[in-house]
């Protein structure tokens, strides 16, 4: 297809230039990288059985709109999570990641995401050598911090990309935070995130803590990323606040695609960039032909129950178990039997 120029998000003006900065867009930064969760996210809401043709829509979707990286999914133990039990993106095994990249890899890089103290990875994380994948990001909560050091220096030492989610950060006191922060600052890690992990951060809890990051990643010469969850409907808004606050590797879904109310659409945070590299069509063409038609059968995104749960700073698990059943619109019933369990 000869390209348009619907294909092409239109570079900065000369009269933005002058009104907004350097380059003109608050949210232009040729070194910000955007990172593809649709997969590894909203597996959590299938129970990652996504079909090939699904995953190789995303992927084709990402290379065509010069997405950085995609996460294709988990490297879950197979000696704790059952194979016959989940879809194979909770395990990302390389022979599964071969048939949706081909030989032919595309610029899109490939990352997974490895839970700590849930992740076998001396065992099935290959060298870098050996593996389609490029980076290795491990999720860890802040009790679990010693292990995470050892899964980031395993995943360094094996040549991989590497970055570290810590999550229920809203849970964290200031000052164990801190100290964590210190120590990964002093790690191999490469970049850092911000993650809302039950959507419930405003503007104000952003900027706390993407300036704390900064402070203990930029002497140290690594970035911070974002992650944000829509339980409030500001996932779109706290990730473009990250953005301008110097975040530098920025995740988001097509569709919104992810656990419970998801994450930051694909579509918004591409047209925030206004970087000529990104293109905005081949992502609502997978939007339209793939990604949409799953609602029938999965309810993801913003709702009341998600809402409840991001105000009340809990995990969305419950809210995920409510709108899977027939009384998910008794949202009241849900509300009540909430607050009583708090």
């Amino acid at each position: 297809m000869n390209k348009t120029k619907k294909d092409t998000v239109t570079a900065p003006k000369d009269a933005a230039t002058k009104a907004t900065g350097a380059k003109g867009w608050l949210g232009y930064r040729p070194e910000l990288k955007v990172l593809d969760c649709t997969i590894r996210d909203g597996g959590l809401m299938n129970d990652h059985r996504f079909t090939d043709e699904f995953v190789c829509a995303v992927y084709q979707a990402d290379v065509a709109a010069g997405v950085d990286y995609m996460e294709i999914g988990y490297k879950a133990s197979k000696k704790a999570f059952r194979r016959a039990d989940h879809g194979v993106w909770r395990f990302s095994d390389e022979e599964d990641i071969r048939r949706i990249v081909g030989d032919k890899k595309g610029a899109t890089k490939i990352s997974v995401m490895a839970d700590a103290e849930r992740t076998d990875y001396k065992e099935d994380i290959p060298p870098k050598k050996d593996s389609f994948v490029d980076m290795i990001r491990v999720a860890t909560y802040i009790h679990q911090i010693p292990t995470a050091l050892d899964m980031i220096k395993d995943a360094h030492d094996k040549g991989y990309e590497t970055t570290i989610n810590i999550m229920a950060v809203t849970t964290v006191p200031d000052v164990e935070l801190n100290s964590a922060l210190e120590v990964l600052a002093n790690s191999e890690v490469g970049t850092m995130y911000v993650v809302d992990s039950f959507g419930n951060m405003y503007s104000e809890q952003i900027q706390h803590l993407v300036k704390k990051f900064l402070h203990y990643c930029k002497p140290a010469g690594k970035e911070v990323g974002i992650h944000t969850h829509n339980n409030l409907q500001l996932a779109f808004s706290n990730t473009t606040e990250a953005i301008i606050l110097g975040c530098n590797l920025v995740d988001a879904s097509i569709s919104g695609l992810g656990r419970g109310a998801g994450n930051c659409p694909m579509e918004l945070a591409l047209s925030f960039l206004h970087n000529p590299k990104f293109k905005i069509r081949p992502i609502l063409q997978c939007m339209q032909q793939t990604v949409e038609p799953l609602r029938k059968d999965v309810r993801w995104g913003f709702a009341i129950p998600y809402m409840i749960t991001g105000c009340l700073n809990r995990h969305p698990k419950a809210a995920m178990d409510f709108m899977e059943s027939n009384d998910y619109q008794d949202i009241v019933e849900f509300y009540d039997q909430v607050v009583e369990d708090q």
